[in-house]
C-alpha cells in the first residue's frame, strides 16, 4: 500500500483549480469542507505491505463517492483522476499524477467486501458530516 498522498493540496494544483474554477465546484467544496476524508489506516487490514505500492486506498474509498455522486462507470471515474484539474485537487494530487487503471477500482471494492469493510466509507462519511452538523446523526 502507498502512503496516501494528498494530505494538502499541491500548490500548482490549489492555483490551477481556482483559476478554472473561481466559484469553486463540487470537488473542490467537498475537499475544503471535508479535508481528506479517508485515512489510510482504516483500510490497511484489506491491503498488504508487499509488492509494488499501489494506490492509497484512503484515496479510492474517495474516488467511489464522487463515482457513486457523479454516476460514472470505473473507466469513466479513473478516466476523471486522470483528467480532472477539480478530481485532482479533491484527491490532493499533482497535476502530472497519472491516475490508475479502471480496474483497479473492482479491485479496491473486492478487497473491501473481502474484509467486511464495505460500510467503514459510508460510516465515516456520515460521521464526518454529522461533525460539521450537515447531517443529523440520529438512525445511524
Amino acid at each position: 500500500m502507498r502512503a496516501g498522498a494528498g494530505r494538502e493540496v499541491p500548490e500548482g494544483t490549489r492555483l490551477v483549480a481556482w483559476a478554472a474554477f473561481p466559484k469553486s465546484c463540487l470537488a473542490m467544496r467537498v475537499r475544503d469542507a471535508l479535508g481528506p476524508l479517508f485515512d489510510d489506516e482504516i483500510f490497511r487490514s484489506a491491503f498488504g505491505v508487499r509488492g509494488r505500492p499501489g494506490v492509497a486506498p484512503g484515496q479510492l474509498a474517495l474516488v467511489s463517492v464522487l463515482q457513486f455522486a457523479e454516476n460514472l462507470t470505473d473507466r469513466q471515474a479513473a478516466h476523471a483522476v486522470r483528467a480532472r484539474i477539480d478530481w485532482k485537487y479533491l484527491l490532493g494530487l499533482e497535476l502530472a499524477d497519472p491516475g490508475f487503471d479502471f480496474t483497479v477500482l473492482t479491485g479496491f471494492r473486492d478487497r473491501l467486501l473481502a474484509h467486511g469493510l464495505e460500510g467503514k466509507i459510508l460510516d465515516l462519511l456520515l460521521k464526518r458530516l454529522n461533525e460539521l452538523g450537515l447531517v443529523s446523526g440520529r438512525g445511524w
